[in-house]
């Protein structure tokens, strides 16, 4: 890489090493005699399917910066300088999502993850390149002050390549995983070697079984003595060893008897072996096994379940490992007062449609969420203010429980009745007859209308 050339300066190592991150004696073989590091352990579907995982799901998360507002409130920061490196090129050489996902996957797998900040004269952040976690060591010196040191590789610049060079903690953006000392976290595969170990001896004696014809070993017998045995092995594994000689006919002589020795896949349950040891893994990374393939226990009402508990206990707190790491990092103190980071999961923890559609229609009702504000969340087009796009309404039947009883502040009239003051007298003139039109002695010309008083409400 190019930039070690002009970044890194080579210094002697310091006497009082603590090699924090120094745990090389939990790697070597496993309880089932198979060595395990992280790039073997990559070799397993499993580990691989949980890793690609959890990497592509931080990856892909929107990253925000965000700016505190003297209301309370939060903006998205887009004119600071981090935030195009965060969402998206923190270098000219990879995108944020490829930044975000090999950081993540080191994380996974070493325990550690480490990029290297690069900062203008005027000490701002200009550039995170990543760091490989196996040739990073965070040590002290001797005033008990923590240090980085990185082993540049054959795979960077000539010109400093076989070196050591020293970081100021200031220089490294830093996440670890779960550790002992909070500083450097430890791997999960070294810890979880015996399990992952397991998982690769049985794939290996799965893929030696059909390699051998899917046959088992045995013992060929003779009933006098052979001169050259080892021909006779050579002759009838060519003959009748591999998946291309399987279910050939053997023919055999001079009173030779075949025994087979081997323990059949049943008898070793295999499957069952293979089944548990995808579980065990999947357990390693708590992500849930409909994720990794394995469907026998799951069903359609709880696969969602699952899903909304991954994202909560298992996603979540790596979101807050990156966001606190960045925030103790890549600010100013100053700056720490202004901003912060965050990773937006609403889009993971949707539900179907007609769920986000009745928790809208709620919101809305309610007044706590505008059209826009549904409207950003599912992607769409912002209605224009003007057209009430940004107006929070509330439905019009409800009241505040301190006007309650306004409307029933009424006074008894003479009649013992209750009075509203706002209600006025009307005088309504009517004729009383019947429906033939025929009246009584005051009907004709000279009829007096009789008054009717009405109560009735002005408006």
């Amino acid at each position: 890489m190019g930039i070690f050339s002009g970044l890194f300066r080579s210094r002697d190592k310091p006497q009082n090493r603590t090699t924090g991150s120094a745990y090389s004696f939990f790697f070597g073989s496993s309880s089932a005699g198979k060595r395990v590091n992280e790039r073997s352990a990559m070799q397993m579907t499993a580990v691989y399917s949980c890793v690609r995982i959890l990497a592509e799901a931080v990856a892909g998360l929107p990253l925000h910066l965000y700016r505190y507002k003297e209301d309370g409130g939060k903006e998205k920061a887009i004119d600071h300088p981090l935030y195009l490196l965060l969402h998206d090129e923190p270098n000219p050489e990879m995108s944020s999502f490829v930044f975000r996902e090999t950081l993540m996957t080191h994380l996974l797998l070493w325990g550690n993850a480490y990029a290297q900040i690069i900062r203008n004269g005027k000490g701002e952040v200009i550039a995170l390149y990543p760091l490989m976690p196996d040739r990073m060591t965070v040590d002290r010196d001797r005033d008990g002050k923590l240090y980085y040191e990185y082993t540049v590789s054959a795979d960077d610049a000539p010109t400093v390549r076989g070196t050591v060079v020293r970081l100021k903690p200031s220089d490294v953006l830093h996440i670890p995983g779960l550790g002992f000392d909070g500083l450097v976290g430890y791997s999960p595969i070294a810890m979880a070697k015996n399990a992952i170990g397991m998982a690769i001896a049985c794939e290996e004696y799965g893929a030696k079984f059909f390699a051998n014809g899917a046959a088992p070993g045995g013992v060929l017998e003779h009933p006098g003595t052979i001169k050259d045995p080892g021909r006779v092995r050579e002759s009838w594994q060519s003959t009748f060893g591999g998946s291309g000689n399987a279910n050939k006919i053997a023919v055999l002589e001079e009173g030779m008897k075949y025994t087979p020795i081997g323990i059949s896949p049943e008898q070793a349950q295999f499957l069952e072996t293979r089944k548990f040891q995808i579980n065990e893994i999947a357990r390693i990374f708590r992500v849930p096994p409909h994720m990794v393939g394995d469907l026998e226990k799951s069903s359609f009402s709880n696969i969602e379940q699952q899903s909304l508990e991954f994202v909560k206990y298992t996603l979540e707190p790596w979101l807050v490992r990156w966001e606190q790491s960045i925030q103790r990092t890549l600010f100013s103190a100053e700056e720490k007062k202004q901003y912060f980071t965050k990773f937006n999961v609403e889009g993971l923890l949707r539900g179907d449609y007609a769920s986000r559609m009745n928790g809208y229609a709620t919101a809305r009702q309610n007044g706590w969420m505008s059209a826009n504000d549904i409207r950003e969340l599912e992607n769409m087009d912002r209605i224009p203010a003007e057209d009430g796009g940004d107006l929070y309404l509330i439905n019009g039947n409800m009241l505040p429980l301190g006007n309650a009883g306004a409307f029933a502040d009424t006074q008894p009239n003479d009649d013992g009745k209750e009075e509203n003051p706002d209600e006025e007298v009307l005088e309504v003139e009517e004729q009383d007859g019947d429906e033939s039109g025929e009246s009584d002695g005051n009907s004709g010309e000279n009829a007096v209308p009789e008054r009717h008083h009405r109560r009735g409400k002005l408006v």
